[in-house]
């Protein structure tokens, strides 16, 4: 999905949300600036921000001085693109940050301030998936072994069923 070009309602406080440029990604991002200070990324635009290397400056030039009250924190926001209900995700394996997430069409709308706390989990994807296959180790790696251990048992199984192995 593309970058939206209409003027969309901000799906936490329902204000019309304004188009920032940012000028190194070619990429208009949506901004509440009227109302919560929440951010909307279009399909894929979020990854392209979500590093602490990469430029935001436009979007805290836009933010800087103004003053936004929390929003609520809903179960039901509906994407301001597709009008699908999101999905509240945790940003990393730690999850102390919701991220209202679209999967129909992609976006990604942040509580005002998120998009800092992000930046800061982690240096890089890298360092995130890295942190997220550690803890799967650590938690469940016996589990998921044993799981995968089994799978593999039932296949040859069925296998020595089909082929008449003994």
């Amino acid at each position: 999905m593309s970058d939206t070009k209409e003027i969309i309602n901000c799906p936490a406080c329902g204000k019309p949300m304004e188009k920032v440029l940012i000028p190194s990604a070619n990429i208009n991002i949506d901004i509440c600036t009227e109302g919560c200070g929440g951010i909307f990324f279009d399909n894929r635009e979020f990854d392209k921000f979500n590093e602490e290397h990469e430029d935001i400056s436009a979007l805290i030039d836009k933010l800087k001085g103004k003053k936004y009250a929390p929003a609520e924190k809903q179960e039901n926001r509906l994407c301001p693109v597709c009008e699908m209900k999101m999905v509240q995700n945790k940003s990393c394996i730690n999850g102390e940050i919701s991220v209202d997430e679209c999967y129909c069409c992609g976006g990604k709308f942040l509580d005002f301030g998120e998009l800092e706390k992000i930046r800061a989990e982690y240096a890089s994807d890298r360092e995130r998936s890295k942190a997220a296959l550690d803890y799967l180790m650590r938690e469940k790696g016996e589990e998921l072994a044993l799981e995968s251990m089994e799978r593999l048992k039932d296949n040859r199984t069925m296998l020595q069923k089909l082929f008449f192995w003994e």
